[in-house]
């Protein structure tokens, strides 16, 4: 399955380009840890301009204190000022120049950003508000200076100054924002592994170094201690051990592995030690592939952006029409060149839509921000977009629902044996067996903080059971052979459960006590175990939370209809598609979708990744592979059932604040063009170009602080 992936079965609108050899720029113009730390040159899609491109929070920070520091000269013996209050600057030789001196440190000090992106947006024929900007200081500039110089009328030094200095603030009001949530999903990133342990070998000695996952070669020998991900594609060479491959195959019982087993890179290990010969890496690392899923989730655009990002456009070429049009009618009107180009200015300053621009990337920043710190890793904006449409969530079952990791789901207990001694004597005999069975009671015995027994005279009986001495009593665990061996007699309730089980396809186990006879030792059953996939402890709030909020629930499963039904049936899921293969599941989902369903899948293995990319929303399970992780449209970091609901939850806030954001935006334009113009000059009212600056920087922070209160949100 490719990364790539299309929704367009049902949207044709909906693409994504999750090309291996692309390289990602974030929001803020700047290069993906992940393309650095794989190696790859930094370049950018020339096809969209980033208006932010090679800028820094830091370089605007720095220029707009500056400017700050250089426009308090020109503010104070400039025109503006001494007219308002009504006093006089300080006079001394070449103190008329000082506005002309300082306003032009501001204008080729801190001009130059606001010029290069409207060289950029003109390069793409896509002119925004970088061009409005430059245009309205290049002819603020242009007009003052021939003014100094002799020309008629009043200079705009002082507009000149403020509406830069504004612009910096704004600019870097925004990155800043931006980059704070950049930061952190890159923190969230930087809690994944991304090491592996090297093994070099010299003679009969071997040395072990740690090294990032990308620095591995095919040839290489790497350690797995237990517990640790398989960094890479390989061989075993020395050692045993048993691997949770449930993220990859879909299959929940733990695999034995020795010497010239294949394993695979993401699976973990189990409680031994293993070193594997490297035959194949992936292409990047854990930690750069989460990176990456980042920088794509900054890249991709919902369609609140998409429509954002042609207002802004659109509005652009109106305020460039509305700019001529004013000029000509003020210069028509009988006014002086100077009020002319003073209003074609204000329109320019008040136009440029900067909170335009910022009404949806904000808040988009800031709910990938609010989803991560949540368990949500948000992938595609799109994705996030669709969930508050969504009426159907279909979940995968093994590892998804369940733990992907057996355990004791149910145990009958006799001779007034209680639950916890039984299973405490059990995990005391099969403490030092190997087989996945024997794990499965151990872990049971641990979950519930059942403290280990001592054993003496540990044996194996191969095809039978285990036999132990425990406390000094003999005790025998094994399956339905070990009944018949030992010719253990049950109860009608004991082969009750037995056959239960049977039934729904779960293994059973049995603890069986030697009772020593005066001729001969007889044999008595104390408890039996029902050993299955366990479900998870947080799937069945899930389910509830998602029928309370109305969505109905599915499952969807390889498994037989009988061990589905008993997983259903303990989660409230009335809606069951068992036995569905691999390659029929996205099929299921396309049924879904044409009975009118908005579908979600929720997944974790390379079989879910095509249903994946196939529902309306993808919701990988973080744990699963980086195949269904790249299918999907958002992340569950934490592996928690219970995130889907506060998916929904995020994606409704989320559109909420992008609609609020629009119409402001686009509301304040409406009104303020006209009043930039000039149409109640009539009655004395006119707009400087420096308030028309504080108007736009009014509606900017409006609109940012708006998108802040998301953070308030509980999910």
């Amino acid at each position: 399955m490719n990364a790539s992936h299309s929704h367009g079965a049902h949207d044709p609108t909906r693409t994504q380009t999750d090309d291996p050899s692309a390289h990602h720029v974030d929001a803020a113009g700047h290069t993906s840890e992940a393309t650095l730390r794989a190696g790859e040159p930094a370049h950018r899609d020339h096809g969209t301009h980033d208006k932010h491109a090679g800028h820094s929070v830091a370089m605007f920070r720095d220029k707009f204190w500056l400017s700050l520091l250089l426009s308090v000269p020109t503010l104070v013996w400039g025109h503006m000022l001494q007219d308002a209050l009504a006093y006089h600057a300080p006079s001394f030789a070449g103190s008329r120049w000082i506005p002309a001196v300082f306003g032009t440190a501001v204008f080729a000090y801190g001009g130059p950003p606001f010029l290069r992106g409207a060289v950029g947006e003109l390069r793409d024929r896509m002119p925004g508000m970088m061009s409005l900007i430059s245009l309205a200081i290049v002819v603020a500039f242009v007009f003052s200076t021939a003014v100094t110089l002799g020309y008629p009328g009043m200079p705009l030094w002082e507009e000149l100054a403020t509406l830069v200095t504004i612009m910096l603030l704004g600019h870097w009001m925004e990155m800043r924002s931006i980059d704070q949530a950049q930061g952190a999903l890159g923190a969230l990133a930087k809690l994944l592994p991304d090491q592996a342990s090297r093994v070099h070998v010299m003679g009969d000695q071997e040395h072990v170094e740690v090294v990032p996952m990308s620095a591995l070669a095919v040839g290489d020998i790497v350690l797995v201690r237990p517990g640790a991900h398989v960094p890479a594609d390989g061989v075993v060479r020395s050692g045993t051990s048993t691997l949770d491959e449930s993220m990859i195959t879909g299959e929940s019982v733990p695999v034995s592995k020795a010497v010239g087993d294949r394993v695979i890179a993401g699976t973990v290990n189990g409680a031994g030690a293993l070193r594997v010969d490297v035959t194949a890496v992936g292409e990047r690392t854990a930690l750069s592939g989460i990176m990456r899923l980042v920088a794509d989730a900054q890249q991709s655009k919902s369609r609140a952006q998409m429509l954002a990002d042609r207002a802004a456009q659109y509005l652009t070429w109106v305020a460039l029409g509305a700019g001529a049009l004013t000029f000509i009618a003020w210069i028509a009107a009988g006014a002086s060149g100077a009020k002319a180009v003073e209003r074609l200015v204000t329109v320019l300053v008040i136009a440029c839509p900067h909170a335009l621009g910022l009404a949806v990337p904000l808040v988009l920043a800031i709910s990938t921000t609010l989803g991560a710190q949540s368990g949500l890793l948000v992938r595609d904006r799109r994705g996030l977009e669709n969930a508050r449409l969504l009426d159907t969530v279909v979940f995968d079952k093994t590892g998804t629902l369940t733990l992907g990791d057996h355990r004791v789901v149910d145990q009958f207990t006799a001779d007034g044996t209680t639950v916890d001694a039984a299973l405490q004597l059990a995990a005391a005999v099969e403490h030092d067996a190997e087989h996945p069975v024997a794990k499965a009671i151990v872990k049971s015995a641990n979950d519930r903080q059942l403290g280990p027994l001592r054993v003496h005279d540990f044996e194996a009986m191969p095809g039978i059971g285990v036999k132990a001495m425990v406390d000094g009593r003999v005790l025998y665990v094994g399956g339905p052979t070990l009944l018949e061996r030992l010719s253990v007699s049950l109860s009608a309730d004991a082969a009750a459960f037995i056959e239960a089980g049977a039934r729904t396809g779960q293994g059973t186990i049995h603890l069986v006590e030697e009772v020593p006879e005066s001729s001969h030792a007889t044999h008595r059953l104390l408890a039996s175990f029902t050993v299955a996939d366990a479900v998870r402890p947080e799937s069945a709030e899930a389910v509830r939370a998602l029928r309370a909020a109305g969505i109905q629930v599915v499952m969807m499963t390889g498994d037989t209809r009988a061990v589905a039904e008993v997983v259903a049936k303990s989660l409230g899921i009335e809606r069951v598609l068992a036995g569905v293969m691999p390659d029929g599941k996205a099929a299921e989902i396309q049924r879904l979708q044409q009975g009118g369903h908005r579908v979600a899948m929720v997944g974790d293995g390379v079989n879910d990744a095509p249903a994946l990319a196939m529902a309306d929303v993808g919701i990988a399970v973080g744990a699963g592979t980086d195949v269904a992780v790249e299918a999907g449209d958002v992340v569950l970091v934490r592996s928690d059932p219970r995130d889907v609901s506060r998916i929904l939850t995020l994606s409704r806030v989320t559109y909420r604040k992008m609609v609020q954001n629009l119409w402001w935006a686009a509301g304040y334009n409406v009104v303020a063009i006209p009043l930039a113009a000039g149409v109640l000059a009539p009655w004395g009212i006119t707009l400087s170009p420096a308030f028309g600056a504080v108007l736009m920087s009014v509606s900017t922070i409006i609109v940012a602080l708006n998108a802040q209160s998301l953070r308030r949100t509980v999910l």
